[in-house]
């Protein structure tokens, strides 16, 4: 988004990573965990594809409307599920804030559009308006960097649990045993880089 292509570049093969690793798990989970790590794997490939430096490959302008769509759809799905408690309250959050971002972007949506179009150095759309709303950008860069510290003091006991027992411990969903791709320290690892790449991203808003 904002900065070098280099760094857009980087923050695209982390959430695409993620979201390739979100996509693996889903084969070793069943019910809640496999719509959890679905919605997590779309929350991972829309981030990467949000964050293609727009001076190399320059987003179409009904792109933004497609992701204004496909999160909306999803923004909905996590809210219906929701009422089951889990993880699909933050996937709520998650999922609003990428259409957040996605009608801030779009031409005559603000000013994030054309400041993600120059990548560090002038707009490619000629405009540079003002951004989001200051307010909701600023309570989801909380949101999100709380929850990136939350994750980070919960992936440290798991980490060792993990080691302790050969990586065997509880997934919160998936079959205890079941290889790397069900290791509870690597899911929440996953969420919390999907944290910390949506909240670099809302900086740019």
């Amino acid at each position: 988004m904002h900065g070098p292509a280099l760094s857009g570049w980087l923050l695209m093969a982390l959430c695409a990573l993620t979201g390739a690793y979100c996509l693996l798990r889903t084969r070793g989970e069943t019910g809640e965990g496999r719509r959890a790590t679905r919605a997590e794997a779309l929350m991972g490939f829309g981030m990467a594809a949000m964050a293609v430096p727009a001076t190399v490959v320059p987003p179409p302008a009904w792109g933004w409307a497609v992701y204004a769509v496909l999160f909306g759809a999803a923004s909905l799905r996590a809210l219906w599920f929701s009422r089951r408690g889990g993880h699909h309250l933050h996937h709520l959050v998650g999922s609003a804030a990428m259409v957040y971002m996605a009608v801030t972007m779009a031409p005559g949506g603000g000013g994030a559009h054309g400041a993600h179009a120059g990548h560090g150095g002038g707009t490619a759309h000629g405009t540079a308006v003002a951004g989001g709303v200051p307010l909701l950008t600023g309570l989801l860069l909380v949101y999100f960097a709380a929850y990136v510290l939350r994750s980070g003091v919960r992936l440290i006991p798991l980490a060792a649990v993990g080691t302790d027992a050969g990586g065997t411990s509880d997934t919160g969903g998936g079959p205890a045993g079941g290889g790397w791709a069900s290791r509870p320290e690597l899911a929440l690892a996953c969420r919390m880089t999907m944290g910390i790449a949506m909240f670099a991203m809302l900086l740019t808003v």
